[in-house]
């Protein structure tokens, strides 16, 4: 049995019958012609850093991608299309384009988890996703196979693509190809971002710090204190929903998405509800950002799936609203 403590930001202990760690697409096509896929059910785990072991043992393959290498693959006056592997920590890549002056992934700084799983999730945070930036995401399926989907292909939404589908299961990301700005462009009017800037001079270096000071400030280092950053998605909601809460709570912030719907920050709800700083046993609703589980130590993830119920139950309880984790619960 291999532990699995080390490939889950939670910090939960879970077994593993086998792990197995490709370097290449080849190594990983050798795989599936050796048949690895049919002896036991399979999972790709990246960083661990959006997923929570519910089973004490798993009787099943874990697969890590450690293909590597980010190359300029176009390139014209504007714009730079980079071919990063599946395996890359994402925040490295992120410093790496505000090192080279590529615009467009500064506002996704520290996020962790890699490449690879930046494409699956759709990552996201003060108003940029992934899905801006992505070109096209290259794949193998546990038969060899290997296909190319433009990102028109991915069904990329918020927090989510065709990737995450359960008959998708079967498809690895091989390498993820990004389209970035040679020129400034920048998000800065979501959340305090602009605030955090303090009228300086606005630049790539400065951004990417202000949004990792900010990220510092309210998110527990998993190092420290176990968790999976954001736990629940933020919901859409109708419009018409909004407006009768919003009679009732004047100050409930929003953040429109078309006309007739409007996304609701989870942690604000989770806040009003009274679950901020609250704590379950091992597991507690962090006390600076409520949209954040931490274990506080010795937790399993049965712990954590009571705690997220009993959140959800209170919130759809008293805003007719039902939240639903971005953590994948295995």
């Amino acid at each position: 049995m291999y532990s699995l403590l080390s490939h889950n930001t939670f910090g939960i202990e879970a077994q593993a019958a086998r792990f197995v760690e490709y370097h290449s697409e080849d190594e990983l096509k050798r795989m599936a012609a050796g048949g690895l896929f049919k002896e036991r059910p399979y999972f790709c785990i990246g960083a661990g850093s959006n997923v929570l072991f519910t089973r004490p043992c798993y009787d099943w393959t874990f697969l890590h991608s450690a293909i590597r290498g980010v190359e300029v693959t176009r390139e014209d006056a504007d714009h730079v299309e980079v071919r990063v592997g599946s395996g890359e920590v994402w925040d490295e890549f992120v410093q790496t384009c505000v090192i080279r002056g590529w615009y467009g992934v500064e506002n996704l700084s520290l996020i962790p988890g890699e490449v690879g799983a930046s494409a699956v999730q759709n990552i996201g945070a003060y108003g940029a996703e992934a899905k801006d930036v992505i070109v096209s995401v290259e794949t193998m399926d546990v038969d060899g196979r290997r296909r190319v989907y433009d990102v028109s292909e991915c069904g990329y939404g918020y927090r989510t693509s065709i990737f995450k589908r359960a008959d998708m299961k079967n498809v690895f990301v091989l390498y993820v190809t990004f389209r970035l700005d040679k020129h400034p462009h920048f998000k800065l009017d979501y959340g305090n971002l602009r605030q955090e800037l303090g009228g300086e001079e606005v630049t790539l270096v400065r951004v990417r710090r202000a949004v990792i000071d900010i990220r510092q400030r309210k998110l527990p280092d998993p190092a420290v204190q176990g968790n999976a950053g954001s736990f629940f998605v933020n919901p859409v909601i109708p419009r018409t929903l909004y407006e009768e809460l919003q009679a009732s709570y004047p100050q409930i912030p929003h953040y429109d998405v078309d006309d007739v719907r409007v996304k609701v920050p989870a942690g604000w709800l989770i806040e009003q509800a009274g679950w901020k700083g609250r704590r379950m046993g091992p597991v507690a609703v962090h006390d600076k950002q409520a949209l954040v589980l931490v274990n506080l130590g010795g937790a399993t993830g049965a712990d954590v799936v009571r705690l997220a119920d009993a959140v959800r139950q209170d919130v759809a309880g008293k805003f007719g609203i039902e939240i639903r984790p971005e953590v994948n619960f295995l």
